[in-house]
């Protein structure tokens, strides 16, 4: 007895003490009405900014009298969106959320990324089960693990053997083939010399980006259709703000073909949740590339301009659902 008392109080010592679950119980805590759900999105900026808050704080300066709260954490996707909503009690204060949709999350490469095993070993805790389940699975590891070899398998295996459709005949079939030859024939300076940084972006542009949602089998369809069916079960107002990529880069680096597969991707994600009562923010081409902080990498970190945009349109989206 005396030692699952003690093994019961371990347990809730490490409830109390988890940076996830405790973003959860702030936002409750504080009375908050209107949650942002998001990654490092919201919270990077640019260290010459002027204005350095967060996305969600801009998106407050509009709406004075209602209580705003955050839900964000790095590298986080739509599946770990719905384990924190899902743990917001019933008789919160909540009445609307705004979920981050990132267009990169739906790749192969973040689906089967290295940091989903710590991402899921976190998630334990928050199962629909008491407290002590819980702390058993997570001893025993009940949790998807994978080596970073075996993820890597994944993604390059989703690169080769995923045929990419094009509305007019396109030389590569796959993404191993496009990056392949990206990076064999290079980005070229002005003097026709290779310029191997910008090539390694070019292909990394492709590697992110040229892919297309299969809405049965990919994971986040799944993820954010759970968090749809979740809102109403819960009478929430729900807002997706799909996040700016640098679609101007894109095209500058390796051309129209693949920001038709990210406008694609972008005009299904839009239709399917509009179907389902869902206001989603299209942000995708609001962000221009000077905009952008990263400039070695794919992210949506954007500086102070960038950041304002997203929230302004989020804004108006939120005036919207206010107004009903």
């Amino acid at each position: 007895m005396n030692y699952f008392y003690s093994y019961f109080l371990f347990e809730s010592d490490l409830q109390k003490h988890s940076p996830i679950l405790n973003l959860v119980r702030k936002v409750v805590r504080d009375k908050s009405e209107v949650i942002y759900v998001g990654e490092s999105s919201n919270i990077t900026f640019k260290e010459d900014d002027l204005d350095k808050r967060i996305i969600s704080d801009i998106i407050k300066d509009d709406f004075p009298n209602k209580k705003f709260g955050s839900l964000t954490h790095p590298a986080t996707h739509a599946g770990i969106f719905y384990q924190l909503l899902r743990n917001i009690p019933e008789k919160s204060s909540v009445k609307t959320i705004i979920v981050t949709m990132n267009l990169r999350s739906f790749d192969a490469e973040w689906i089967f990324s290295t940091l989903e095993t710590p991402l899921q070993k976190s998630m334990v805790l928050l199962r629909d089960y008491p407290p002590l389940i819980n702390r058993f699975m997570l001893s025993f590891r009940d949790y998807d693990i994978k080596t970073d070899k075996e993820r890597e398998k994944q993604f390059k295996s989703k690169w080769e053997y995923e045929i990419l459709k094009f509305p007019k005949p396109f030389k590569y079939k796959n993404v191993i083939q496009w990056d392949v030859d990206l990076c064999l024939s290079g980005i070229r300076n002005a003097d026709s010399s290779y310029n191997d940084a910008l090539t390694q972006l070019a292909c990394g542009y492709v590697k992110t980006y040229a892919f297309q949602i299969v809405v049965k089998t990919n994971p986040r369809i799944k993820d954010f259709d759970k968090i749809v069916s979740l809102a109403k079960e819960k009478n929430w107002n729900l807002v997706f703000n799909l996040l700016a990529e640098n679609v101007e880069k894109a095209d500058e680096l390796v051309g129209k073909e693949l920001t038709i597969l990210m406008k694609q991707n972008r005009d299904l994600l839009v239709e399917r949740y509009h179907k389902n009562g869902v206001i989603v923010v299209d942000n995708l081409e609001k962000v221009h590339d000077s905009e952008f902080i990263d400039k070695n990498w794919t992210t949506e970190h954007y500086a102070e301009n960038g950041r304002k945009i997203i929230a302004k349109n989020v804004s108006k989206a939120l005036k919207r659902v206010f107004e009903k």
